[in-house]
């Protein structure tokens, strides 16, 4: 698994390009999640300086680090109290699916931004990819070539970060949705959770997402208009 700061010496435009888009998705996405636990009535992340748009703000160091190298990471989590929002029994929900929302918000944003610079050749490429596979945009513009990185990693961000498994925002879902009598799946998640993320990552599980990311992807250019 290699990271962007592996191409730094073989292309380095694409570093540039990757780099701005994952800080830019990554940041909005922490956002998102602080902006909907202050908009129901959760002061915490304001107090923390974390309803802003400062990427500082978000990133995590050693996330990052990861992010850099080996191409996985995360962002600083947004912490908020369950008890202060407006909706005891949603709120929480609410919040967790703040992120990824947001993740899909920005996808149609660089999806819009690349039908509105997209020229006949640049479309004709667009819509090739789409008809094999998802990602790898070739023969693209510099603007239209960071359109399709952006739209690509926010579909991929949003469809990981639903995933039921901690710290992913998913795993907040199965607290509102599971019958009391399977809360404890809850607790073992909780306990083994990111081991099992880990282990996925590591042994190729998530190969088996892959129709996910590429069918929310074609869901969102096709939105645009490709």
């Amino acid at each position: 698994m290699n990271g962007p700061l592996s191409l730094l010496s073989s292309d380095p435009v694409l570093f540039v390009l990757l780099a701005v888009s994952l800080l830019a998705a990554l940041t909005l996405h922490e956002f998102g999640h602080a902006y909907a636990a202050d908009l129901q009535g959760d002061r915490l992340p304001r107090a923390m300086g974390r309803v802003s748009l400062n990427p500082v703000r978000h990133l995590d160091p050693l996330g990052t680090i990861f992010i850099l190298l080996v191409g996985f990471g995360w962002g600083k989590p947004v912490e908020f109290r369950p008890e202060a929002l407006s909706s005891r029994r949603f709120g929480a929900a609410l919040v967790a699916l703040a992120g990824p929302g947001m993740n899909l918000l920005l996808a149609l944003a660089g999806a819009f931004l690349l039908r509105l610079v997209a020229d006949p050749a640049t479309e004709a490429a667009v819509r090739g990819i789409l008809d094999g596979t998802f990602f790898g945009p070739v023969d693209l513009s510099p603007l239209a070539r960071f359109a399709f990185l952006f739209t690509s990693i926010n579909v991929l961000l949003a469809v990981f970060n639903l995933i039921p498994l901690p710290p992913l925002d998913g795993s907040r879902l199965l607290t509102i949705f599971l019958p009391p009598n399977k809360q404890k799946v809850v607790f073992w998640l909780d306990r083994w959770g990111f081991l099992v993320l880990i282990g996925l990552l590591v042994f190729g599980g998530f190969a088996l997402l892959n129709p996910i990311f590429d069918a929310v992807g074609r869901i969102v250019f096709s939105l645009a208009g490709f």
